[in-house]
């Protein structure tokens, strides 16, 4: 057959690539089914953004272990010094759309797929170590103010600021967002935190609490609002360009993985609820401990097929890593794995950015996409059977219990018996004089847009994490704090 044939998706071959009419004029013919078959495909080619986290740039790469971590973990492809794993990174902003600006102050997403020889492992992260709910029943609300208000169709600074004023628990994640880390230069130049709380399980069968670090090599880099808006004015896809361009030239960006780690023992004594997302884990006290490192050297060869269509999801675990009694997390594992069925499509695991690179046998079958690849020689499409050579459950893979205690299952008040002041106090007061100063001057410029009545509220929240946090933004709104002082006295706990 000769090369480079220009075919219908069918496979017949295309003579001509115009219109078939009544005479030069026309009218079209119905009979032309190349170009139906053209204009029918075009008006499928997109599929549903991403609800949260659209705009994203994505590369491939290669995990390699640098140290032993077999005493926390039986996860295969972290049981060897020197073994590597193919990856893929997607980074991203969270709330714009995908036509947002790349330079925009917003937390950016860090999510990676590990194709281990045993199932893939997603790692499902941001640039920030924290999030702005630990409650799941909050999550697409805090969503719907970070997007656009359903009577202006515009983005609402007063939205986003009288929901955070009603959640305190959202003001360290907050702090970070407005501080100077706020706009990151580029991809590379970012931190990837897991924030959530996972567990770790050895071939003993030894449960331990585990947090994912992945800390950049490049260094952190941020550029204060003037340059980002200077940048924008000028290259809407400068993360992009700059993610793609240096692996392009062989600057292959790193990462080094490491973990926190936290025994049951510990957490039952942690100060803080160890599985609260709002929350981080202070250094001194659970020190960083290496694992290996993180190298991207690869671009995609077709972003839709290879970016746009990958899928993450916290619920791709593998043996040997598993979640924690985390409300957030708990929730994700359904919610993220159901978004990609309805974005993506239901076997959207069988396209292969997202095919796991090791033998894989499910009983799932049919539905949109299904190909044949996933029926392999198997001859049932149920269990428990009797035919020979089906897929069967291994009890090695089993996951030691979880004991919970007396425990009783109830809708509980996330806002109640909690610290949300403290962190964010404690962030603070890391800056020094400068940095407080832009920070609540950007918190100002934002919070000037809103309502009295919120601008009161959040201001008290500043003020319990930091006397000095609460008045600056205070003074910088015209605002005379006097008549409010009673209800913002810094919280004795």
């Amino acid at each position: 057959m000769t090369q480079n044939k220009l075919t219908t998706a069918q496979g017949a071959p295309i003579g001509m690539q115009q219109s078939l009419t009544a005479g030069p004029r026309g009218p079209l013919l119905m009979q032309d089914v190349q170009l139906l078959e053209q204009m029918q495909h075009f008006n499928r080619e997109r599929i549903p953004e991403r609800v949260v986290h659209a705009k994203g740039s994505g590369a491939f790469g290669t995990f390699t272990v640098t140290h032993d971590v077999t005493q926390y973990t039986k996860a295969d492809f972290l049981g060897e010094v020197g073994k590597k794993t193919d990856i893929l990174i997607r980074f991203s902003t969270v709330a714009g759309e995908r036509g947002a600006a790349d330079a925009e102050r917003d937390v950016r997403g860090f999510a990676m797929k590990f194709y281990t020889e045993e199932g893939n492992w997603d790692m499902v992260g941001n640039n920030t170590p924290v999030f702005f709910v630990r409650d799941p029943y909050k999550f697409a609300n805090f969503i719907h103010t970070q997007k656009r208000d359903p009577k202006t169709n515009l983005r609402e600074n007063d939205m986003q600021w009288d929901f955070w004023s009603q959640c305190p628990e959202s003001l360290h994640q907050v702090t970070i967002l407005f501080s100077d880390r706020g706009i990151p230069v580029s991809y590379r130049n970012i931190n990837g935190y897991g924030s959530h709380t996972y567990s770790m399980i050895n071939d003993k069968g030894e449960r331990i609490w585990v947090k994912f670090h992945f800390k950049t090599k490049q260094g952190i880099k941020n550029m204060m609002d003037d340059e980002a808006a200077q940048l924008i004015g000028s290259d809407r896809e400068s993360h992009q360009r700059d993610l793609y361009e240096n692996i392009d030239k062989g600057n292959f960006p790193q990462w080094r993985f490491c973990i926190q780690v936290m025994t049951q023992e510990q957490a039952d004594t942690f100060q803080w609820n160890p599985f609260d997302l709002t929350k981080v884990w202070p250094h001194a006290d659970y020190p960083l401990i290496e694992v290996g490192t993180v190298e991207l050297n690869k671009n995609p060869e077709n972003y839709f097929a290879e970016i746009e269509q990958s899928v993450f999801s916290p619920s791709s675990m593998v043996p040997g890593i598993g979640p924690s009694p985390d409300k957030m997390l708990q929730a994700r594992l359904m919610s993220y794995a159901d978004a990609h069925r309805y974005r993506v499509g239901t076997n959207y695991q069988q396209l292969p950015v997202n095919k796991p690179k090791c033998p894989f046998m499910t009983y799932q079958r049919d539905g949109e996409m299904a190909t044949a690849d996933a029926y392999k020689e198997m001859i049932a499409n149920y269990h428990p059977n009797t035919r020979e050579g089906m897929p069967q459950p291994d009890a090695k893979y089993l996951d030691p219990a979880w004991d919970l205690g007396q425990v009783i299952v109830d809708r509980y008040d996330s806002t109640l018996d909690h610290d949300d002041f403290t962190q964010a106090g404690n962030l603070y007061r890391m800056f020094d004089e400068d940095h407080k100063d832009r920070l609540t001057t950007r918190i100002a410029g934002a919070l000037g847009d809103c309502r009295q009545e919120v601008q009161l509220l959040q201001i008290c929240h500043f003020y319990r994490a930091d006397e000095d946090y609460g008045m600056r933004v205070a003074v910088k709104l015209g605002i005379d704090l006097e008549a409010q002082m009673k209800k913002c006295k810094p919280d004795p706990a």
